[in-house]
């Protein structure tokens, strides 16, 4: 799988983005987790946020 074929979300609270490509391994995500992979009941690192809270946004990537 290319890294084209991951998506990131961004919470709307904070602005905090998770790459799918990158995961988030200080919460024990390993990079390439699918955001629906990802339990309900996480919360953004930076301001605690839901799952929720977050969209998906489009990204180019070089």
């Amino acid at each position: 799988m290319s890294d084209d074929d991951y998506k990131l979300f961004e919470c709307m609270q904070c602005g905090f983005q998770y790459d799918e490509a990158l995961g988030w391994p200080e919460d024990g995500i390993e990079p390439g987790t699918r955001w629906d992979d990802i339990p309900e009941d996480w919360s953004c690192p930076d301001c605690g946020a839901a799952k929720a809270d977050f969209v998906m946004v489009e990204i180019a990537r070089p």
